[in-house]
């Protein structure tokens, strides 16, 4: 029975939220409630959210000052070279920009944490994206599908979850994982250039003529399939090309309209009301929050709280409290300067830790109630017994969907066990399942249980409904050419 409600459960909050019956923050919060009075245990409900809001609220604390920090990081203009390289390499073709966010969310993942990801690479591909009419859940989608793959380092989580239950060595785990997760990122930079060639199709090819211009103006020229291109202050040719010029003084509503009217089938694919990108400012050169005589101080206080979370000195949400409180002190010394900055961030803010806390009442109910263990059990248990030899291969098989709908914390230290168990029996070693049990997480970074995403989504003003309806088939493509290279190389 509760496993049943358990699949109903999920099913129910996923339809709700893609069909936009919901907004994520209720069905997160009324569904389990819904759900747990079903089960009988609806007197519980309190102890569960409570529970899982204690789990959670370092997870929301972390969160919530690492906007805060890199918010005021990016104010500063800290990662304003890192926009005008990635700028300067896209050069407005849509091929280019979306290979662009995959290869820049795999670097910026080496530090292991998927909110410092999406927080730097939606900060500098955003722009770039709504100026041009692309579709932004190519970018959230390539960016959390970047990200799942590089979540496998042994400082990410998953390796160490595993190689923990498993009582392995992480490098043992990993290393040899090396090759197929390669390819998994290979795969990935492939789908990024299918998906931009897309786009390219879609909108027409764009080039762009300065990305920061001192006088703060940004040229696009948009050039149809059958136009040439056109020069900064060029006519073009016959495809109709038009000119835009945005002004500091002017939203960008009308420049991105332009682009949309422009190219026949444009638009930002996201789902959004058009009166939402009425206020969208790009990174304005000349704001007045820069401080660039403290570049170098921010750069390195970035790298040293980045050496200090892999190295875990501290927890990270105290590392983060603490470079927050020292990014504003330094930056901005006055106190109405300090308050204007957090201000400024604080929509972000409120949004990711809401639902953070939202996600508390669903992960609470769903361990409370018992229906994670049993929804695990049955899984296990419906495992044919001709297919024990093969327990590596199942285990990747069902990573997929497992890290999809359960946490981390619950699949690696509540199936993971079991599943190194049955295959012992017929002489499986547990450092192949441990490595199989890798194979999920490029999927497992778009789950609804995992508080990074909303980030993503949050940033990139993108539905999670239209985020996860676009990026499942992909993630899961990815988490399937993992798991047969995995085995084509005989790692798995």
């Amino acid at each position: 029975m509760l496993t049943v409600l358990g699949f109903a459960m999920i099913a129910t909050f996923l339809v709700l939220i893609m069909m936009r019956k919901m907004s994520p923050i209720a069905a997160l919060v009324l569904i389990p409630a819904l759900f747990c009075v079903a089960v009988g245990q609806g007197a519980q409900l309190g102890d569960y959210v409570i529970e899982g809001v204690g789990k959670l609220a370092p997870t929301a604390a972390m969160l919530m000052f690492a906007i805060v920090y890199f918010g005021v990081m990016i104010d500063v203009g800290l990662f304003d070279p890192i926009v005008r390289g990635i700028l300067r390499f896209c050069k407005a073709d849509p091929v280019r920009i979306v290979v662009g966010t995959a290869v820049l969310a795999a670097i910026v993942s080496l530090d292991g944490d998927g909110s410092t990801t999406f927080m730097i690479t939606v900060s500098a591909m955003y722009p770039l994206y709504k100026r041009l009419g692309m579709s932004l859940v190519v970018m959230t989608g390539v960016a959390a599908t970047a990200n799942g793959v590089m979540n496998t380092l042994p400082w990410g989580g998953p390796t160490a979850r595993a190689a923990t239950a498993l009582k392995l060595d992480a490098g043992d785990v990993f290393v040899p994982m090396i090759p197929a997760l390669g390819t998994g990122l290979l795969f990935v930079f492939v789908l990024a250039y299918v998906l931009g060639r897309r786009e390219r199709k879609r909108i027409g090819y764009l080039t762009l003529d300065e990305a920061l211009v001192p006088e703060n103006d940004t040229v696009l020229v948009a050039a149809g399939a059958g136009g040439g291109q056109g020069s900064h202050g060029g006519a073009g040719g016959a495809g109709g090309v038009v000119d835009l010029t945005k002004k500091s003084g002017g939203g960008s509503g009308d420049a991105a309209g332009a682009v949309c009217g422009s190219v026949p089938g444009s638009g930002s694919g996201s789902g959004e009301d058009e009166d939402e990108d009425e206020g969208f400012q790009g990174l304005d050169p000349n704001r007045a929050t820069l401080r660039p005589r403290l570049y170098w101080f921010n750069a390195g206080l970035t790298v040293a709280l980045l050496a200090a979370m892999i190295l875990e000195l501290m927890p990270i949400p105290v590392l983060f409290l603490l470079g927050a409180a020292l990014a504003l002190t330094v930056n901005y010394p006055k106190m109405a300067e300090q308050k204007a900055r957090i201000a400024a961030h604080a929509d972000n803010v409120l949004n990711v830790s809401g639902m953070v806390f939202a996600a508390a009442v669903f992960t609470g109910v769903l361990t409370g109630t018992g229906m994670v263990k049993h929804m695990a059990d049955w899984l296990v248990g419906a495992i044919p017994e001709g297919m024990g030899p093969h327990m590596g291969l199942v285990t990747g098989v069902l990573s997929i969907p497992l890290t999809y709908f359960m946490s981390n914390d619950g699949f690696y230290f509540g199936v993971v066990p079991v599943l190194a168990e049955a295959g012992a029996a017929h002489g499986v070693s547990p450092l192949e399942i441990a490595r199989a049990s890798l194979v999920g997480q490029a999927l497992h970074m778009s789950s609804p249980l995992v508080p990074a995403v909303y980030v993503l989504v949050g940033m990139a003003k993108v539905e999670f409904g239209d985020h996860t309806r676009f990026t499942v088939k992909w993630a899961a493509l990815t988490s399937l050419v993992v798991l047969a290279a995995g085995i084509l190389f005989g790692i798995i």
